[in-house]
């Protein structure tokens, strides 16, 4: 079954769950009204679904290569890039003054879910780029914002991110390349770095790199990084071509997914660069877009969630095998477990769906709302990891359904199973995440988590006149999931760090149940909506206790273990 695009289901979480409408009211937004959202909307589902979805399996199957130096990509992935630049997709959050759409993140967040169920490979390109231009637009000089802005957006240049090596992953503070001051006010560039994604392409014709690097007076630590760009081919003044950098791909990563994503190892080697932002505030550059960046991350996760399940739902529905207790067809979706394994990947999928819009929209108004700007960021962890392993455990589901044909790889069950595996790794382990939301997403005492329990269990309240047994159960986990977040502000630091993936995990079930039983109520006639909320208010909601539970057990349990002791069974 080939992926389409659910442009309707957007449509409707925007519309019914997540408050989309109080948009219009701001200024920057006040020309992008639900109607005009959901024509963006289709146009993008018509993108993913008829241009960029028939790239995914070619992608996969002979993926990119390096040859002689210079990467080679996926067959049709140049035709499809063009499509999409030309569409002005790269450039729809950058603002209209830089020649941008100036669409809403919540929009952009949708667009982005549609082109990762499509083909996550190719979809990660303009994400890139996205990250690049809205770091420039923040930090960048006119002179560099002039060059390298129209370019980035209309997809004749294309932008990386340049930050892990190989001795500093998830500790950036360890990097080793070194940046030295020129004296024609540029800077030379010198180091390594890993799993560049889109580090090399056949189809721009430059590649502009951020990369994160250390000047001879720049601390330890993130404090003493610069961030600098460094092009793979040096502009002229006027925007054309001149030599070339002293930048090259070493290496492409062997992956277990994403193959038509190039994966590179970068060289620099006195590269030319000009500083981003002022000396020693490169991590304060980079953490401009890391709320955007992140939230785009939660979208592949959700994406691919979506492509998975449909072809799940295809397969289960035209497989013929054994006789089903219920049901006539005599497929696969008449066993009761596959039924429970489809509507899980279809409950799952709404939920991380969901938070990501709602973390959007927040994060939308926070341009005229300090509570939003609260709410939104704290979101963020939230999104990004629960939209990353649900779109892996959805994945990983959708092989289940398959059986044994789920593990052969016509199928194309097995690709979304490989391809989701890396998007809770990206932006951040899941676990970081996690130690964020209870670290500093808890040090103001739990206000912002307090005040979206509040929303949660006030909208439960009105609720209960009309669907009572579904809003009772809302505001029950609510209610429990107040003392959770009570209990770990109360914990020292590392018995939270031991308790926050299942905290996290506890606070997306509670949102989901909020959100389905949104849906719900918006339905009114208890039609598919109601049936999947009370699925999930039955079988998946029930989990935030226990998860509650180990999150207060703190640290000790972990550390009563010597390492020779776990090395043996």
């Amino acid at each position: 079954m080939p992926y389409r695009a659910p442009a309707d289901e957007f449509q409707f979480i925007l519309d019914k769950v997540v408050d989309f409408g109080g948009l219009s009211d701001i200024e920057r937004f006040s020309d992008v009204d639900l109607d005009v959202a959901a024509a963006i909307l289709a146009e993008a589902a018509k993108l993913a679904s008829d241009v960029i979805a028939p790239l995914d399996r070619g992608g996969d199957q002979l993926g990119a290569t390096l040859e002689s130096g210079a990467v080679k990509t996926s067959p049709g992935f140049a035709d499809g890039f063009a499509t999409l630049a030309k569409g002005g997709w790269i450039g729809m959050l950058a603002a209209p003054e830089s020649g941008g759409m100036g669409l809403p993140l919540s929009v952009a967040t949708a667009v982005n879910d549609m082109l990762s169920g499509a083909c996550l490979s190719l979809s990660l390109n303009p994400l890139m780029s996205q990250g690049q231009i809205e770091a420039l637009e923040h930090h960048a000089s006119d002179e560099i914002k002039a060059l390298y802005l129209p370019k980035l957006m209309d997809g004749t240049w294309c932008g990386t991110m340049n930050l892990t090596e190989s001795g500093a992953g998830s500790d950036v503070g360890a990097l080793r390349s070194k940046a030295t001051r020129n004296s024609d006010g540029t800077y030379s560039i010198t180091g390594q770095k890993i799993f560049i994604t889109w580090g090399d392409s056949d189809f721009a014709e430059n590649i502009c790199h951020l990369v994160l690097a250390r000047l001879p007076d720049g601390v330890e630590g993130t404090k003493g990084i610069s961030l600098f760009m460094v092009p793979k081919i040096i502009p002229n003044a006027d925007g054309s071509l001149g030599e070339a950098n002293a930048v090259s791909v070493v290496s492409l990563e062997h992956k277990l997914g994403i193959h038509g994503s190039p994966t590179c190892v970068m060289d620099y080697n006195e590269a030319k660069g000009w500083l981003i932002g002022r000396e020693h505030e490169g991590i304060k550059c980079m953490f401009t877009m890391m709320n955007n960046a992140r939230l785009g991350v939660a979208a592949q996760g959700v994406g691919v969630a979506e492509a998975a399940t449909q072809r799940a739902l295809s397969y289960a529905q035209d497989r013929v095998q054994g006789v089903p207790l219920a049901g006539e067809s005599g497929a696969i979706c008449d066993h009761a477990d596959v039924r429970r394994m489809l509507a899980t990947m279809r409950a799952e999928t709404f939920v991380a769906r969901s938070i990501a819009l709602a973390c959007g929209v927040a994060l939308d108004m926070a341009l005229d709302d300090a509570d939003q700007a609260a709410k939104g960021a704290f979101l963020i962890p939230i999104a990004k990891a629960f939209g990353t392993d649900i779109g892996h455990e959805v994945a990983q589901m959708g092989v289940q359904v398959h059986g044994g044909m789920g593990y052969i790889e016509e199928t194309g069950a097995a690709q979304y199973a490989r391809d989701a595996r890396i998007t809770s790794i990206y932006e951040g382990t899941n676990g970081i995440q996690a130690m964020d939301l209870v670290s500093r997403k808890l040090n103001d005492g739990g206000d912002a988590a307090f005040a979206i329990l509040d929303e949660i269990e006030s909208f439960a309240e009105a609720a209960r006149g009309h669907m009572p047994a579904l809003a009772k159960e809302v505001w029950s986990a609510a209610e429990t999931l107040r003392e959770g977040v009570e209990a770990m502000i109360a914990l020292p630091l590392n018995d939270r760090f031991a308790g926050a993936v299942p905290f996290l995990r506890a606070f997306a079930r509670v949102l989901g149940g909020h959100y389905h039983l949104k849906a719900a109520i918006a339905e009114k006639d208890e039609g598919k909506r109601t049936k999947l909320a009370a699925f999930y208010m039955r079988r998946l909601l029930p989990e935030h206790g226990a998860l509650l539970a180990q999150a207060r057990l703190g640290a000790a349990d972990l550390y009563a273990f010597s390492m020779d002791e776990l090395s043996t069974g």
